[in-house]
């Protein structure tokens, strides 16, 4: 076995994992590491200026490799800052490996400046977290780590590495983890059973979340969906999980809205599939789910199954193997009655579709000529102009509606999305993302207040010519908060009457996105009138280096 330093180790792990870039925000406990890299310069260093920045480009890299991501960041006052980003990667299950430098083991009891218990700090968002001790330890820990990011469900691992484990030699024998077979098939008795459930069903509905992209499973809804002929909804929708012009697609489901109980309240099976049900923000007093409709949950992920709802069949799988399965067992046992009521619910549904299709254009067609411009005229002009092949980053909250109207996502990768919740991850998710998908490009649409939590990605940007083109939608508030003002006055409050003044929403000094991405070094201009949108964003990608558009829109409610 040779003979070498932790830091090498590191590197030399890293290299073995197919690893391509850092992402990272320096930091002195960092040395050792940013040392030994200039002697590997197949790993690329992409620096950030904040450390939620740093983890938010590795969770977009990662979503759209599809492999683990690696970040480094600084001790305990910098994981803190990268602390909301790895939130929101252990809600997504984003295959991070996070690690970051510590003080020497030899100063723990002396309690030094910015130490901290950092396994401590981030265990309760990954899925593994750990200090290494000795650099012999070192080659199983990242393979370790390695591991367990890729392994279903997804998720981060953390691993801290005090300095003196980087400078110590061991001997050391340099081994990457296994590439991993995860497409675990269902118990055959579950999906007879569920086969049994669904092909009696008169009003099924399917809930779908993100392991169905994750596992590669939409081709294999589609064919389960079109089999039982089941109206689709989103449960979550950051990635390509059914197409969104699909006739059986019905939009997403507003889990903190007791609205969500009537669209499911007439259905007597729902099937879940790679889905939390149900992840809520705000309280509803009344299940989603009546006692009377019975609940099938397809899931890689065990724990969601049957985590709050009584569950009629849990199939513990890989979803698209899952669903091939079950598809099959469903196609060969259904009655001859049962396939014409699928037939007849499939036409119905695109009916249906057609006509919600249809008010959302008479709606657009009323706000065209508004001032300032609607939100549906801003994404319907984006979405004329953007190339064919544009992958979306998504973090425009209460835009999107608009947004997931105007584009259309059938394929896999064309998407990607805030998970978790924590402002701020489209502005870096975005960088990732490109750097993923190089030569393609890559529109990253925003709300003015979600780009203020890591508007600093634009010099990480400008300073390596990623480029991402950015569309602010710039309404001068934080519209969500105002929108779930209402929500508790309405509806949790059952008061009609009182008028909020919507404390701390506003800006009152209009944001000037445009200027700070100049100073940042990144090209940009205000955009008022809906009808330079278009020639604004191809100006924009015929650039080649990252850009950003400031658009203002109404933020009435």
């Amino acid at each position: 076995m040779p003979t070498m330093t932790g830091k090498e180790a590191l590197a030399r792990m890293l290299i073995a994992e197919g690893v391509t870039h850092i992402f990272g925000n320096p930091g002195t406990s960092e040395t050792p590491l940013l040392d030994v890299l200039q002697d590997f310069p197949e790993i690329r260093y992409v620096q950030a200026l904040q450390e939620g920045t740093a983890v938010g480009m590795a969770d977009g890299y990662a979503r759209a490799t599809g492999r683990p991501a690696f970040a480094n960041i600084h001790i305990a006052g910098g994981l803190a800052n990268g602390i909301s980003a790895l939130y929101n990667a252990y809600r997504g299950g984003a295959p991070i490996v996070l690690t970051a430098g510590n003080s020497d083991t030899r100063m723990q009891l002396a309690e030094p400046t910015l130490s901290g218990d950092l396994v401590e700090m981030t265990a309760q968002y990954t899925k593994w977290s750990a200090e290494v001790l000795h650099p012999t330890d070192i080659p199983m820990a990242v393979r370790r780590a390695f591991k367990e990011a890729k392994t279903p469900p997804t998720g981060p691992v953390f691993l801290s590495f005090p300095w003196d484990t980087m400078d110590e030699t061991a001997d050391l024998d340099i081994v990457a983890s296994s590439p991993g077979y995860f497409r675990m098939r269902p118990d055959t008795s579950a999906v007879e059973r569920a086969s049994e459930i669904l092909g009696q069903a008169e009003n099924p509905i399917i809930v779908i979340g993100d392991r169905v992209a994750q596992s590669g499973a939409m081709n294999d809804l589609v064919r389960f969906a079109e089999t039982l002929g089941a109206r689709v909804y989103a449960a979550a929708f950051s990635e390509v999980n059914f197409p969104t012009n699909h006739p059986l697609y019905s939009g997403a489901l507003n889990t903190s809205s007791p609205v969500t109980r009537q669209l499911l309240g007439g259905s007597d099976v729902v099937v879940a599939v790679g889905a939390n049900v149900f992840s809520s923000f705000l309280y509803v007093d009344e299940p989603f789910l009546s006692s009377e409709t019975k609940l099938v949950h397809l899931d890689n992920n065990a724990w969601e199954i049957e985590k709050i709802y009584p569950t009629e069949i849990g199939i513990v799988s890989d979803p698209g193997a899952g669903l091939s399965e079950l598809t099959d067992a469903l196609d060969q046992s259904m009655s001859g009655p049962a396939r014409e009521a699928a037939a007849t619910r499939n036409a119905t549904l695109a009916e249906e579709r057609r006509r919600s299709d249809e008010a959302y254009n008479r709606r657009l067609q009323e706000r065209w000529d508004n001032s300032p411009m609607a939100v549906e005229r801003m994404m319907h002009e984006l979405a004329q102009a953007a190339p064919p092949d544009t992958i979306i980053a998504n973090e425009a909250i209460t835009s999107s509606p608009a947004l997931m109207r105007e584009f259309t996502f059938d394929q896999p990768g064309t998407l990607f999305g805030i998970q978790g919740g924590a402002l701020g991850w489209a502005m870096p998710g975005a960088l990732g993302v490109q750097l993923a998908n190089p030569g393609k490009p890559v529109l990253a649409v925003v709300g003015d207040g979600a780009s203020l939590y890591t508007v600093q990605a634009l010099w990480t940007a400008a300073r390596y010519n990623i480029p991402v083109v950015y569309a602010i939608c710039n309404n001068r508030s934080y519209r969500i908060l105002k929108v779930n003002m209402d929500t508790y006055l309405r509806h949790m409050l059952d008061d009609r009457e009182r008028e909020s003044e919507y404390v701390g929403m506003d800006f009152a000094n209009p944001l000037d996105l445009a200027a700070i991405a100049q100073a940042m070094g990144v090209a940009s201009e205000k955009v008022e009138d809906a009808s330079t949108i278009g020639p604004a964003l191809e100006k924009a990608f015929a650039s080649g280096k990252p850009y950003l558009l400031d658009v203002s829109i109404d933020g009435s409610l």
